[in-house]
């Protein structure tokens, strides 16, 4: 794999695997011989078990269109898109200064937190589809 230009922006998840799909990657270790790296197939294979396993590029485009309000910013948008967050307890970790930001609206008035945070969190479910299940949650 070439470098063309460095640094030139940052990936989500959903970026990544949708290029390791379009070089032929696979779970099959002995599917992906010659096709790509195997390790190329293991962030494959692992990214298969994110959310981004089944985000598409119009419900990334929709979120980042709608979270505008929010004031995130880039680095905060690439941690929602990749990580979906499901509850406050999540938003709060992904989001720098969440409870700070949150405590105010897009026009810069007092608000109340919580509700903020719940209004996100709607947007968020709105927007992507559900993660995949865990596997611990698909024995029980």
């Amino acid at each position: 794999m070439k470098i063309e230009k460095a640094n030139a922006g940052f990936l989500t998840n959903f970026e990544v695997l949708d290029f390791l799909r379009s070089r032929g990657a696979k779970t099959d270790p002995m599917g992906c011989l010659g096709a790509v790296a195997a390790s190329e197939c293991k962030v494959y294979e692992y990214l298969l078990k994110t959310p981004s396993c089944n985000q598409t590029r119009e419900s990334i485009n929709e979120f980042v269109t709608r979270c505008d309000t929010f004031k995130l910013t880039n680095a905060d948008k690439l941690n929602v898109i990749n990580w979906r967050p499901s509850s406050a307890a999540d938003a709060y970790a992904m989001i720098e200064e969440c409870g700070k930001r949150f405590s105010k609206d897009d026009r810069g008035e007092a608000c109340n937190e919580d509700e903020r945070v719940e209004e996100f969190l709607e947007l968020v479910k709105e927007a992507f589809p559900s993660p995949p299940p865990k596997p611990e949650e698909m024995t029980e």
